[in-house]
């Protein structure tokens, strides 16, 4: 999946710096693997009509088709609202693939989730794969979630994505391009969120680090 570590390095690197104290707290207190929900069904549509979730406000639902899987590990906090921002943090990654499989920038549920300056990188990483008639196809495992929570509305979350176990598909010459096996091929993750007042906590700037997880 080279163009998403490349597209991912160029567009999100600019974000604003962020508060590295996240690193050493508030992390995820349990290993378990949360395999996504939607990931292994049906239709490569994700569906934006709003659902009920936790923490009050309607919320896109978001699937995966069976082509992509999207797995968590360890995403699960005792503390509520670390939880809030887990939970929506992880909804924010999902709404992102899920436009490139679409072939949709414009993507609700990605709105939804984004904002500001994350939201305009979000939809040009995600034209970078429309553009160019690819898709995505095989597995992302994120792992080893970070969140300091400042106040009532700011957080800060680090978390890891590795990609070797994925592919960009192309829709036209059917083309598969493997993710390379290599240490630039495990990103961190690194985003400032804020909490709207529906009570989302949407990422407002991201920046990633090509191997910047041991």
């Amino acid at each position: 999946m080279n163009r998403p570590i490349r597209l991912m390095t160029a567009a999100l690197a600019a974000s604003a710096a962020l508060l590295l104290t996240a690193c050493g707290s508030g992390g995820g207190d349990k290993d378990s693997s949360d395999k996504i929900e939607g990931a292994g069904g049906g239709g490569s549509k994700a569906s934006a009509s709003p659902s009920e979730k936790p923490h009050g406000a309607k919320r896109p639902e978001i699937k995966l088709p069976a082509e992509f899987e999207a797995n968590f590990a360890g995403w699960t906090n005792s503390d509520p609202k670390l939880q809030g921002v887990l939970d929506d943090g992880k909804e924010e990654l999902r709404a992102k693939y899920a436009a490139i499989i679409e072939a949709n920038p414009d993507s609700d549920a990605v709105a939804f989730y984004d904002s500001g300056a994350s939201l305009t990188t979000a939809r040009k990483w995600i034209k970078g794969f429309t553009d160019t008639d690819d898709s995505l196809i095989g597995s992302i495992k994120a792992y080893s979630p970070k969140v300091n929570v400042s106040g009532k509305d700011a957080a800060v979350f680090f978390y890891c994505v590795d990609e070797r176990k994925a592919s960009t598909k192309n829709s036209k010459t059917k083309k598969v391009t493997a993710t390379p096996d290599t240490p630039e091929s495990v990103l961190q993750y690194r985003a400032r969120l804020t909490k709207s007042e529906q009570g989302v906590w949407q990422t407002v700037s991201l920046e990633t680090v090509p191997g910047g997880c041991k």
